[in-house]
């Protein structure tokens, strides 16, 4: 009898602790959750949707596409989901593999002959899983100043002869940092190797097989752009619209466009190992292939929270991938000027999450916070607060940085530049993979202006030393810099240097990564 009663106890005491441990939120949760991360970010708009045991559980847009047009953001509002388009170029990648037209580790030279890199033993044995796996031994966002800001001139062959020019910060692949050019280098494979634009190879063997009616592989290919959200950007505490950002090369990096109901599709693919549709019978990519997009490329350095007791993190292809509490975790961010993405999954929980924002900075906060969120959840873990958290990070952050370059500028204004000699300063400058600059003199002001990329313009402010500050023309990303010259013994400048003035200045303005001499016209 008392056997019984306790073997009764036991299983009471292990059913309860089964349900705690697979608590999930429903959607008045969610909802919650995501209307109380609204109020504490400055977000004009989100779409979140959460797939689980093969299910789509929740769908919904919250805020607005527009704070101009104050038009509601739904399940199938676009948004540029920026670097989560990698998986779908490693995904492109794995179908040519299954499709015999390339293997994972075919030399980048065999397939587009005119590709450089930095010295030769580099660029005869990169491979095609070292385009993808952010290890080429070049520096974090490498190269980026050739598409931020939008609208500059170069094409893909100055791309692939470009990282000739650079110099690498680590041995090739001993150390992670991202790139997102060498991505654009898999696109043109792609290309070339299945005679059709990267683009319409992501729209033909993959969005339509999954039925991702309204996901685009480019902004151009979007026809009716009713519900597309627009970009945001905030100036001092205001949300503001800004323009959306314009094509790359092509979309390999960052230029897919969808919606957290066709997401909920790509999640569920990923969750089911490449099989999709309704009895699982319909197969995209081979498990095989799966495995080794989710096998860990590029060693990471493991988050070193104890609450996920996490072991291990590294780079996939395609996707961000580490432990938290025992559990599998595969993961991407993106981000574009006014617009930020994040896609979480656990598929030992069968559990995936997507959050799309149209806002930049608080965007970011807020796509951490509400993933985090519903992710501990499904762990089983006690409420961490982490919309709060966020919060108030994000606000220290913002401050700090707000400090410092408004600390800058005051500096600016302050300064009497009434002895500074323009003349010295004037003249053509050329960097080897950036082309040429010119300084010279605009309504009695001294100007710079890169010639291949027209927003990179405005009045050089002087600072101090031979130290001006510049505020760009584009204002969609807080970039301004500082412009640092070298003079020789004739005290004319022969060189000049560039450094971001905010601390919190996006990696790709590589300003670092220029070295401007001074040229003939």
């Amino acid at each position: 009898m008392k056997s019984t009663t306790f073997k009764k106890s036991i299983l009471l005491v292990l059913l309860v602790f089964t349900v705690v441990v697979n608590a999930q939120m429903n959607a008045k949760q969610v909802d919650s959750l995501v209307n109380y991360a609204m109020s504490k970010f400055n977000v004009a708009g989100c779409a979140v949707a959460v797939v689980k045991d093969g299910k789509v559980i929740h769908s919904k847009g919250y805020g607005v596409k527009s704070v101009i047009t104050k038009s509601p953001v739904n399940e199938h509002t676009q948004f540029a989901i920026a670097s989560n388009s990698k998986a779908f170029t490693t995904a492109a990648l794995a179908i040519l593999v299954e499709e015999g037209k390339i293997t994972w580790l075919d030399k980048v030279k065999d397939h587009i002959p005119e590709f450089r890199m930095y010295n030769q033993y580099v660029e005869d044995n990169f491979n095609i899983q070292d385009l993808i796996t952010h290890r080429s031994g070049l520096g974090l966002g490498i190269g980026d100043l050739m598409f931020f800001p939008d609208g500059t001139d170069f094409k893909m062959e100055d791309l692939l002869t470009s990282f000739q020019y650079f110099k690498p910060e680590s041995a090739f692949r001993t150390k992670w940092d991202y790139d997102n050019l060498l991505y654009l280098v898999a696109g043109e494979l792609i290309a070339r190797k299945s005679g059709m634009t990267y683009e319409a190879f992501i729209r033909i063997n993959i969005l339509e097989p999954l039925e991702m009616d309204n996901s685009y592989a480019s902004l151009a290919e979007i026809k009716d752009t009713s519900n597309l959200s627009a970009s945001h950007a905030v100036e001092n505490g205001e949300i503001r619209v800004i323009p959306t950002f314009k094509e790359m090369m092509n979309g390999a990096a960052g230029g897919i466009f969808s919606n957290v109901d066709d997401i909920s599709q790509w999640m569920l693919l990923q969750l089911n190992k490449g099989k999709f549709g309704d009895d699982l019978k319909k197969q995209l990519f081979s498990e095989q292939n799966h495995r080794e997009m989710w096998k860990v490329h590029t060693a990471m350095s493991a988050d070193p929270n104890p609450r996920y007791n996490s072991h291990f993190a590294g780079y996939g292809l395609g996707w961000f991938l580490s432990d938290v509490k025992g559990n599998m975790k595969v993961e991407h961010t993106g981000g574009l000027p006014g617009m930020l993405s994040n896609t979480v999954m656990i598929p030992d929980l069968n559990l995936g999450v997507i959050i799309l924002t149209n806002t930049s900075d608080d965007g970011g906060g807020l796509f951490s916070a509400v993933a985090n969120a519903i992710t501990d959840d499904y762990l089983g873990l006690d409420n961490f607060n982490w919309v709060d958290k966020y919060a108030a990070y994000f606000k220290q952050k913002a401050s700090g940085s707000n400090d410092f370059t408004k600390k800058v500028w005051d500096e600016v204004a302050a300064v009497d530049a009434s002895g500074v000699k323009h003349k010295k300063f004037t003249g053509f400058y050329k960097d080897n993979w950036f082309g040429k600059a010119e300084v010279f003199r605009k309504k009695g002001k001294l100007w710079i202006q890169f010639l291949r990329s027209p927003k990179l313009n405005g009045a050089l402010q002087y600072y101090k030393g031979n130290t001006f500050a510049v505020k760009w023309e584009y204002q969609d990303m807080n970039a301004d810099a500082f412009i640092t010259f070298t003079l020789d013994d004739k005290k004319k400048a022969q060189s000049m240097s560039l450094k971001g003035i905010s601390p919190n200045i996006d990696f790709s303005f590589d300003f670092q990564d220029l070295d401007l001499q001074r040229v003939k016209k």
